[in-house]
């Protein structure tokens, strides 16, 4: 008999986890550092539930609240987005943090992001997820955080279909459900791996580089700084990586 799909991008998490939780699900490069990270559907959901713990008993987040993302296309950043959606926050990729109650950063928009008025997040996006070697003034630093947080996540409440998940600049709000059609109408075949060097600020991006290769069963290639790749570069990688879609 065959499962029905999940209903929740968390849900399409978990279910990965039970069919196959071993396989590759996201690589990670920075060719401007030369950093590779490989991520299996078990580690990933782990780095998910931690961040989920931070976001729900830390930074006292409740289902609702709009969580300001600015960040790169990155593992962690994917990580972020899962966790926001296993809490019930709306996950608002680019959004302005004047107007969020919680706000997650990289390096490069601190300044931006110390708009926001309530918590505040700061993650350095070094090579093995390091700290800041200094953390900035009025922010946690991620890397230092989450290590700590519990392993498995369980939601004070539980976030259904109709919850809103995502907002998008020019798209307005989806639900969770919502994303999960979306992320199966992409149309990826069973089991696609997608290069991506999509930025995380559209859903162009975010479904490319995470939502549809989870919806499909498939997986990932995240390159952030690949202008710098030389065609051949590129075309190597994509053998290597064994990709069958580069976006």
């Amino acid at each position: 008999m065959t499962s029905p799909t999940p209903d929740t991008p968390a849900g399409l998490l978990t279910a990965a986890l039970r069919t196959d939780p071993a396989r590759p699900f996201l690589t990670f490069y920075d060719d401007a550092t030369g950093e590779r990270v490989e991520l299996s559907v078990a580690t990933f959901a782990n780095w998910v539930a931690k961040t989920a713990n931070l976001i729900q008993d830390d930074l006292g987040a409740q289902p609702g609240d709009r969580l300001a993302l600015l960040l790169p296309a990155h593992w962690q950043t994917a990580a972020w987005v899962l966790a926001g959606f296993s809490t019930g926050v709306v996950v608002a990729p680019g959004a302005d943090p004047a107007g969020a109650d919680l706000v997650v950063t990289g390096p490069d928009t601190l300044d931006q992001a110390r708009a926001c008025p309530g918590e505040r997040v700061a993650l350095a996006l070094r090579p093995l997820g390091g700290r800041f070697p200094q953390p900035p003034a009025g922010f946690l630093d991620y890397a230092a955080e989450v290590p700590g947080q519990g392993d498995r996540f369980v939601p004070y409440a539980p976030v259904g279909a109709d919850a809103e998940a995502l907002e998008l600049p020019g798209e307005g709000t989806l639900t969770a459900g919502e994303v999960v059609e979306r992320s199966l109408a992409y149309g990826l075949a069973p089991g696609a791996r997608v290069l991506s060097r999509l930025p995380f600020t559209s859903w162009e991006g975010l479904a490319a580089g995470l939502l549809a290769p989870l919806a499909c069963g498939g997986s990932a290639v995240l390159s952030r700084h690949a202008s710098a790749l030389t065609p051949e570069q590129l075309a190597a990688r994509e053998a290597m990586e064994r990709t069958t879609l580069t976006l």
